[in-house]
């Protein structure tokens, strides 16, 4: 296997040499190897254009497999050539898949329960809970979350399935040694410990605009669905949907404010046939997958003032002020702070953002 991946490497710094082209190559040629040294003739009957064959002559003379091999691994990546066993059995099923991957990290058979949570790099407090909620439930379950790693929704969901111990696998726009954002790259080596970074793309190239729908691509086409938590009507998040749907996944959507921006994807999403997702159960029902851990909270077992017990009965899944927790629970302002700081210290409430404050479990 190690000689076949050699050459899909090679092809894969080729410019002009897709998927496509390269599978109509290999067709013609019989194998991998005879297509990387596949002669003008058999190159132009594959369909080859001048530029590609100029490509691949180019990189045939410049590039050294075996060097290139050694590189892979010696920053710790894996590639993972289609014709490899350890592709991934969905992506493999979609249209044209990517002739090769480059895994940092691990991919297992339970990555085939995978759903895909995206949405917009700007959410609401509604959105990032919902986002947080669904991808900590499913990780709980048994499900393998995956995103892009981009900030907003995409980073809520990867650390959330980290923080229950579930898997998650980032697939990026770069090279998998090009962290984009830079701000993730500590949540990237997390991920590394407990799930993959993927992408199509060879060690070095930088993150650019026309990387990214090629990305969403792969993104829709490792998982059995698409969740969309919040998204504008030009969301990037809308371009996955897209391919979910040409690639024939289940695309689901999550319901939000009539008057936020925000729902507008969704919303058209939902209208259009999308499956209305209020929680995990809603995930798993669509998709007709079994629960192999409870979803449902565990009863606390942590020991309560009874000033907490009043708090902690008036925290909600969605985000409140502090002012209004209070009023709520009919505690001064100062009990309150003090007895929030103290359930979230005991895990069981978090700030999700100055004041605001939300259950935890």
């Amino acid at each position: 296997m190690e000689d076949v991946i050699r050459y899909y490497i090679g092809f894969n710094l080729v410019p002009g040499i897709g998927p496509l082209r390269l599978a109509r190559l290999i067709e013609r040629c019989g194998s991998v190897a005879a297509a990387w040294h596949a002669d003008e003739t058999m190159m132009i009957a594959s369909g080859l254009d001048a530029r590609s064959m100029a490509g691949l002559r180019e990189v045939r003379q410049r590039i050294d497999l075996d060097g290139e091999l050694e590189r892979l691994r010696a920053a710790g990546v894996t590639p993972i050539a289609i014709a490899d066993p350890r592709y991934p059995p969905l992506l493999r099923m979609i249209p044209a898949p990517p002739p090769l991957l480059y895994l940092s990290g691990t991919l297992t058979p339970v990555d085939q329960r995978a759903v895909a949570i995206v949405g917009t790099r700007h959410p609401s407090h509604y959105g990032r809970e919902v986002a947080r909620r669904l991808a900590h439930d499913l990780a709980a379950a048994g499900i393998t979350i995956v995103s892009g790693l981009a900030i907003g929704i995409d980073t809520i969901v990867h650390t959330a399935a980290l923080e229950v111990g579930g898997r998650t696998i980032a697939v990026l726009a770069s090279g998998v040694d090009r962290i984009y954002p830079e701000r993730n790259l500590a949540l990237a080596k997390r991920i590394t410990t407990s799930g993959a970074l993927l992408s199509d793309y060879p060690l070095g190239t930088p993150p650019a605009p026309l990387n990214f729908p090629p990305r969403n691509r792969i993104i829709a086409g490792l998982s059995l669905g698409t969740v969309v938590v919040e998204a504008g009507e030009s969301s990037g998040a809308l371009i996955t949907v897209q391919f979910a749907l040409d690639q024939g996944r289940e695309v689901m959507a999550v319901p939000g404010s009539i008057f936020s921006p925000l729902s507008a994807g969704p919303h058209r999403l939902i209208r259009d046939g999308a499956a209305i997702i209020t929680n995990a159960d809603d995930v798993l029902a669509v998709l007709n997958l079994d629960q192999q851990t409870p979803l449902h909270d565990a009863p606390l077992d942590i020991a309560l003032t009874p000033e907490e017990e009043a708090i902690y009965g008036a925290v909600s899944a969605e985000p409140q002020h502090i002012d209004v927790i209070g009023r709520a629970a009919g505690q001064s302002a100062a009990a309150t702070a003090a007895a929030l700081a103290l359930l979230e210290l005991k895990g069981l409430v978090r700030q999700v953002a100055p004041l605001y404050y939300a259950r935890g479990r």
